[in-house]
């Protein structure tokens, strides 16, 4: 098993080359216990890393959420435009799924797996979206923190007296090709907070106090862990499912 940290990026392992033919692409999710992890950071440095090597890489959908050190890390890589959904005469904006098929890039990376889209476009869910992209022979990093998986709804309800309104499958996680947790400290996140380089300044005070109270988070990175170790286990089972902490 490697070791591997928001902290140490050297520690990452290379994602495998698409195979020449049409296939199932590979996939792989970056998973953290909560928002400011670095798994967005994470999954473009990889990114950045495959372009590097010769990859045709896209960015199929990337939630900026005003962080400037991950923001950069999109620098010279190509971002398929967002598409304009109105929904109760309110414009949003979502991923534009016809358009990364169409471009049918080798690699393309997806943002915040767990989200759930507006009415109105080809699937519910951003985990369905990602699937057709795989269907269609395309490699696929994402993102997603460990509260949204269905099966730990309630336990992280009962520890953290928030309750996770978007969910996924727990078959998402176990079909992916690689998991890598970005593990840092409760501490550490805590800082990195503190410091706004996750949320705005006006949000703090009100994240400290709720969601990101030192205890929560180090329930959720012990729940984090034993997920990862329980999938572990399973990889035993399934050569083809790697997975990294």
């Amino acid at each position: 098993m490697t070791i591997a940290s928001a902290s140490s990026p050297d520690a990452a392992t290379a994602s495998q080359g698409p195979s020449p033919g049409h296939r199932r692409g590979r996939y792989k999710i970056f998973l953290g216990m909560a928002a400011g992890v670095g798994k967005t950071y994470r999954m473009l440095q990889e990114g950045q890393a495959e372009a590097e090597a010769g990859t045709d890489v896209v960015i199929g959908y990337f939630e900026p959420h005003g962080r400037e050190e991950t923001i950069a890390q999109t620098g010279g890589l190509e971002q398929i435009p967002r598409r304009r959904v109105t929904y109760r005469d309110t414009v949003l904006e979502e991923m534009d799924l016809p358009a990364i098929i169409k471009r049918a890039p080798e690699l393309c990376m997806i943002d915040e797996l767990a989200h759930t889209n507006a009415p109105g476009v080809e699937h519910h869910h951003r985990y369905e979206d990602i699937e057709d992209v795989l269907a269609a022979g395309i490699d696929v990093f994402s993102t997603v923190n460990v509260q949204h998986l269905e099966s730990l709804n309630d336990q992280v309800a009962e520890l953290t007296g928030v309750r996770v309104r978007e969910t996924f499958p727990d078959a998402v996680l176990g079909a992916a090709d690689e998991v890598v947790l970005i593990d840092i400290t409760p501490e550490s996140l805590i800082d990195r907070l503190a410091a706004g380089k996750v949320y705005p300044a006006e949000r703090v005070p009100a994240a400290l106090g709720n969601f990101f109270k030192i205890e929560n988070l180090s329930a959720l990175r012990e729940v984090a862990l034993r997920q990862v170790a329980e999938d572990v286990e399973n990889t035993r089972a399934d050569p083809g499912h790697d997975v990294h902490v």
